[in-house]
């Protein structure tokens, strides 16, 4: 997976916007204004390509013991509720990367509030 693609796939999500909120490296993904993807480009274009995503704190505990050497405490995040995956390692699929996106998209979307889901849901019409 490219940084296009991953780019692709983030915006695919109803309500989803980019930005550069701290500085012009970090590209952060968000939905109805709360993050839920960032990216650091610099860091991605040194080909250290990786995502900081939203995670279930269970599931994150669980997903670093799976997979130590691509998923491990978010970077400059609170390890409790977020994650950094390697992108292209050897062990985790495009497959799995996007069903991490998905998870952590849905994860804020869950915590969003009643108005702002039924925002959500009133793109989709």
């Amino acid at each position: 997976m490219d940084i296009l693609q991953l780019r692709e796939y983030c915006l695919s999500y109803k309500g989803v916007t980019e930005d550069f909120p701290f500085d012009e490296d970090t590209l952060v993904f968000k939905v109805m204004g709360k993050m839920f993807a960032l990216v650091g480009l610099e860091k991605w274009e040194l080909g250290n390509a990786a995502i900081n995503l939203k995670c279930d704190p269970d599931k994150a505990i669980e997903l670093r013991e799976k997979y130590p050497e691509e998923i491990y405490g978010g970077y400059h995040m609170s390890k409790k509720h977020w994650n950094t995956v390697v992108i292209n390692g050897p062990q985790l699929t495009e497959k799995q990367i996007k069903h991490f996106i998905t998870h952590s998209y849905e994860l804020v979307v869950s915590k969003l509030t009643k108005k702002q889901k039924q925002e959500l849901k009133d793109m989709e019409s």
